[in-house]
């Protein structure tokens, strides 16, 4: 078997689309139907049975695919080691989402970038259920999740750190004068609500909480990213659940005002890779350097006591 036959067979897999492979893998759509073709005649199976615009592994296939997938890791592991044993060097797929990318990741980002420039990082903005089903078909090497559960059904996992969220508005806002007591869940009832897109954890629980207290779907207003709905909140559109670090700049010069409400569940940020895959060396650095790095900047975050008021 010819190992580009099974790099090609593991993407259509991962994918189920033979369009979708060809496109990832910069091939024509016709070579890559050549490829599998040839596969299939050699093993005398058929690997894919076509259903229409459809395609599904066979029981051949399915018993395929980890075999290839453990050959192509072995395959890169080798290359990177055997290219360069002095300096870290291989592609890494990462699936984040916009508020570690934008928070939580720059440091990692720059270390890479000037200590570690042969290390390939290739970001892919997904939300959790994506993340997930893509490191356990190899499609990401590894994936930063910010969840309530810190195990995952067939991923391994690294805790870096707990997400503190906190709940916003403008000064203009009439919650802003709500003073030092507590706001209880039953008070938000009839509040404008501002988010991000659903999919995003803290805005999916935020909501689940308020339906379940209050009996009624919450007034969401949608925003397409962080930095969208904070804008909005600032102009007195609403109130926003949102991680700390994501407004903490805004908090410290007064955009945006902390209310005194404690969201009941906690979310952590942490890094995920599929069980039992053979880590390449880069990827394993990459790994220890988003453990320290993440973890490091929590603490620091925490020691501060920065005023959020």
């Amino acid at each position: 078997m010819e190992l580009r036959l099974l790099v090609t067979f593991e993407k259509v897999a991962s994918v189920l689309s033979f369009t979708q492979a060809a496109a990832e893998l910069k091939y024509a759509q016709s070579s890559v139907t050549s490829q599998i073709r040839s596969l299939e005649s050699s093993l005398g199976t058929e690997l894919f049975d076509r259903l229409g615009s459809r395609i599904r592994l066979t029981q051949a296939g399915e018993r395929l695919l980890p075999y290839a997938r453990q050959i192509i890791e072995l395959t890169e592991e080798a290359r990177a080691e055997v290219a360069d044993a002095g300096e870290p060097s291989g592609a890494i797929a990462v699936g984040t989402m916009e508020s570690l990318t934008s928070y939580r990741l720059p440091p990692l980002l720059e270390l890479f970038h000037h200590r570690y420039p042969k290390v390939q990082l290739s970001l892919r903005p997904t939300l959790g259920d994506e993340t997930r089903h893509a490191l356990r078909q190899g499609t990401y090497d590894v994936g930063f999740l910010m969840e309530r559960e810190t195990t995952h059904a067939g991923l391994e996992t690294e805790v870096l750190a707990e997400e503190p969220l906190v709940l916003v508005c403008a000064p203009t806002h009439p919650l802003a004068g709500h003073g030092g007591d507590s706001l209880a869940t039953g008070d938000l009832a009839a509040v404008q609500l501002v988010g991000t897109e659903p999919g995003c954890p803290y805005r999916d629980l935020f909501e689940d909480e308020l339906r379940v207290r209050n009996g009624a779907p919450p007034p969401f207003m949608e925003f397409g990213t962080i930095e969208a709905t904070k804008r909005g909140v600032a102009g007195g559109l609403g109130v926003a659940l949102l991680p700390r670090v994501a407004v903490r700049e805004e908090l410290a010069s007064g955009v945006l005002v902390a209310l005194p409400w404690e969201p009941p569940f906690v979310l952590h940020t942490q890094l995920a890779w599929r069980s039992g895959k053979r880590l390449a060396s880069h990827v394993r650095l990459f790994i220890d350097q988003s453990v320290r790095l993440v973890r490091e900047q929590a603490a620091e975050a925490q020691q501060s006591q920065e005023p959020v008021n």
